[in-house]
């Protein structure tokens, strides 16, 4: 009997430690997955890089699509279901390094921000993580989330008010229809209410941001700080508007080492689940963890905690420099691609007598 072709984006960690026993496994680079590679492909795992359409699949044999994201933006759902394709994705998967990305930021870029008013746009997976340690951290902060009420957060508060807080942070999928669509929603207008010395953050969708809009909003110059990790056009990015930012990186903000093994591991439960009959085997042993890193807190405040962890003024400057060197979009690509180890809170271990024991354990470290 043969073996079922399995095509997956490169980017996705130890696919053939999971994958390799159901089939022949070949990775690729997201961006070249088209219909010619796909071809005799039964399993199709990919990330948002690759758009999964009718142009990609009319007429393959592809039975199943996965997703190791948390958005699916780039997924033609009807196209999907009208064909009997079954799909999945892998939501939370990256949600605690996102967090944890816009905790750098903020630490980068507002050390006051446990003194700040923070505002976050869109209450899902991410946003409701961080609002949740935000909050148990005594941090003041407000949500707009159109399509929760006040019951399930009572700090919810109508959009313009958000515009009001000293950090704005943004968590919503990318939409163009219905009665909240997110694409624009930060306009020419939006913008130009952000109060100066403001700090905005943009780690979910780029098109969410005009950043047209932002560039000129941007060279007003009264403070206004912007830090982002997504952007209209991707890979081929604005280098104008990579000048005027305080903090840009590369559509990293998931990339965490336990964020993207999570993402595999959901997709090869989810094609059991919905394809495949049976249970599925046990994980691998070489998906094991690393041991935790022990955390020296000696003279430290929290925010030089977090960059030790995340040091994210490092993946700044590395794009910064190799966008400069070469094609734009071929440099944004290969940064992600070759994107160094980055560790989860919960893989350092701090004291029980630490001064901050109690912060740190709402954040996830390991307390012992």
């Amino acid at each position: 009997m043969n073996r079922p072709r399995i095509i997956a984006d490169q980017n996705m960690p130890l696919v053939e430690a999971h994958f390799g026993h159901l089939g022949e496994v070949e990775l690729m680079a997201g961006r070249d997955i088209d219909r010619h590679s796909i071809e005799g492909a039964e399993i199709l795992l990919v990330r948002s890089v690759t758009q999964v359409n009718q142009s990609l699949l009319e007429g393959s044999s592809v039975r199943f699509v996965g997703s190791a994201t948390a958005g699916t933006d780039h997924i033609d759902h009807d196209y999907l279901e009208k064909n009997d394709i079954q799909f999945a994705y892998a939501p939370g998967c990256n949600a605690e390094a996102v967090v944890q990305y816009v905790l750098s930021v903020f630490s980068c870029l507002k050390p006051t921000w446990q003194q700040s008013r923070v505002g976050i746009v869109g209450c899902g997976q991410v946003g409701g993580r961080l609002y949740q340690k935000l909050v148990a951290l005594g941090v003041d902060c407000q949500v707009y989330d159109p399509f929760l009420n006040q019951s399930q957060i009572p700090d919810l508060v109508s959009f313009d008010q958000i515009l009001d807080c000293d950090i704005i942070t943004l968590h919503t999928p990318l939409t163009t229809e219905g009665q909240f669509p997110t694409h624009h929603m930060f306009n020419q207008q939006v913008l130009a209410q952000l109060k100066p010395n403001s700090l905005l953050i943009n780690a979910g969708r780029g098109a969410v941001v005009n950043n047209k809009a932002l560039i000129n909003r941007l060279k007003q110059s009264d403070g206004l700080q912007v830090a982002l990790d997504v952007w209209e056009s991707e890979p081929e990015i604005n280098a104008e508007l990579l000048d005027l930012v305080s903090i840009a990186t590369p559509h990293i903000a998931g990339y965490s080492t336990e964020g993207k093994i999570r993402g595999t591991s959901m997709l090869y439960e989810a094609l059991y689940q919905t394809y495949l009959t049976g249970e599925s085997q046990q994980q691998p042993s070489d998906l094991i963890i690393d041991k935790k890193v022990s955390l020296d807190t000696q003279g430290k405040d929290l925010n030089q905690l977090l960059l030790e962890c995340y040091m994210i003024d490092v993946d700044d400057q590395r794009m910064r420099k190799t966008l400069k060197q070469g094609d734009i979009g071929q440099a944004f690509d290969r940064l992600r691609k070759t994107y160094p180890q980055r560790r989860e809170y919960s893989q350092y271990r701090v004291s029980t007598a630490a001064s901050m024991s109690k912060e740190l354990k709402v954040l996830g470290y390991s307390i012992g």
